[in-house]
């Protein structure tokens, strides 16, 4: 057999040799679907970035509150005492439903659906009780929107948050759908359902800190 020399081109037909076959260049190229080429899912980045945003303005919100409180006192009789049973209730409804949604996502990646669906909707349901109990509350405060500064950053705080719990529960009922019909929530997929959960836990830990600034100080 003729070797072939340095640089000349492989003429028809001829075999390659066994160091050119073995060449470094003939590994297989990585997949621009693959995941796990060292590269950040730019999804993930988006999400923690509105996170971050989203926090900022709690914050925002959180420290008027404070501020407020701090120096501009109110009349005497005009700050009202809250009622803790509820709004405690409310807190074990959201830190529950947080332990459900988790236990959704573990189910769906050990491959059980059907177990992720059905803790879907629990988690669905915990937080529409979350909103009902939050109605119910708001029916029975003695004081109203704009009664005082007091208490139009109590509807503020609670209203803003209650609009990202009603988000939150159409987020888990888009991903129950996905899931249910199995395409872009799977075992393989997951990405919908890691971002809403991280989102629902968002929300929950939001509301540990309202709790604790607007019931208990």
């Amino acid at each position: 057999m003729t070797s072939l020399a340095p640089g000349s081109p492989n003429p028809a037909g001829a075999p390659l040799t066994a160091s050119a076959a073995e060449s470094p260049q003939a590994a297989p190229a990585h997949h621009a679907g693959d995941d796990h080429g060292g590269h950040v899912d730019a999804r993930l980045f988006g999400l923690a970035t509105f996170l971050v945003a989203d926090g900022m303005t709690f914050a925002g919100f959180f420290a008027a509150y404070l501020t407020f409180r701090s120096v501009n006192p109110l009349p005497a009789g005009s700050n009202y005492e809250l009622e803790l049973i509820l709004p405690t209730i409310n807190t074990a409804l959201l830190v529950i439903s947080s332990v459900t949604f988790h236990r959704a996502g573990s189910n769906l990646r050990s491959g059980n659906r059907s177990a992720c669906r059905s803790w879907l909707l629990g988690t669905v349901v915990l937080g529409l009780a979350f909103l009902a109990g939050q109605m119910v509350e708001y029916f029975n405060l003695p004081f109203g929107l704009t009664d005082n500064l007091f208490a139009s950053t109590f509807y503020a705080l609670t209203g803003f948050h209650g609009l990202h719990v009603t988000l939150g529960v159409i987020c888990i009922l888009i991903v129950w759908w996905q899931a249910r019909q199995g395409g872009r929530i799977s075992q393989q997929e997951h990405f919908g359902l890691e971002a809403a959960e991280l989102y629902w836990h968002f929300v929950d830990g939001i509301w540990v800190v309202l709790y604790g600034i607007l019931y208990l100080l």
